[in-house]
């Protein structure tokens, strides 16, 4: 199960049929939720979102449930941005 799933098909249809635009490619989804496209893929991935339409023209995502993920955040932020890391890093001196 997606944690922010898509709106019905139709609802996308007719929301293109009165002149709003609410599919998108990769790129323009990154653009949407202020990240890059690697994150978009990452989402995917995860099942944060799940494109509307996979197929050989490339992925579309419905605009507003990118954006709702985004402003959804992540599921853990450490307090300490160090805590961050991916484990202890050694450095040539």
């Amino acid at each position: 199960m997606v944690a922010y799933p898509n709106p019905d098909g139709l609802e996308i249809h007719f929301a293109n049929l009165d002149g709003k635009r609410e599919l998108g490619d990769l790129w323009e989804a990154a653009r949407v939720a202020k990240v890059k496209p690697g994150t978009i893929r990452v989402w995917v991935t995860r099942r944060k979102i799940e494109p509307v339409i996979d197929g050989e023209a490339g992925q579309y995502f419905h605009l507003p449930t990118v954006r709702a993920a985004a402003a959804g955040g992540a599921k853990h932020r450490p307090a300490d941005p160090a805590a961050n890391s991916r484990g202890p890093h050694a450095h040539a001196a």
